[in-house]
């Protein structure tokens, strides 16, 4: 089982970034998609969720309006668009799968809002 993140890097407030979140080795399709974020010296955070056909998504309401998750069933891969970042944006972020007491986390990406 793999989940791989990508997208990640420095930008300035009030750009944007795209991440993306391969997955491999299980059914992809079947299994609830997340992003969650972890800022230094906080504790992990579910920024979004996505549902296995895509229909219904949540968001951490700070980010809601800004950022937009989706997914790929037939290749595999969610996504997190981030638009206006800012600089509490800053954090590492995760791709996480979950299916019952089955859960699955990649490595993360690091994303940075600075001038």
């Amino acid at each position: 089982v793999q989940l791989v993140e990508s997208g990640g890097g420095l930008v300035q407030p009030g750009g944007s970034l795209r991440l993306s979140c391969a997955a491999s080795g299980f059914t992809f399709s079947r299994y609830s998609m997340s992003w969650y974020r972890q800022a230094p010296g906080k504790e992990r955070e579910l920024v979004a969720g996505i549902s296995i056909a895509g229909g219904r998504t949540n968001y951490l309401d700070s980010v809601k309006g800004r950022f937009t998750i989706s997914r790929d069933n037939a290749n595999s891969t969610v996504y997190l668009r981030m638009n206006s970042l800012k600089p509490e944006d800053t954090a590492v972020y995760y791709c996480n799968a979950r299916l019952f007491g089955n859960e699955y986390w990649g490595q993360g990406t690091q994303v940075t809002v600075s001038s």
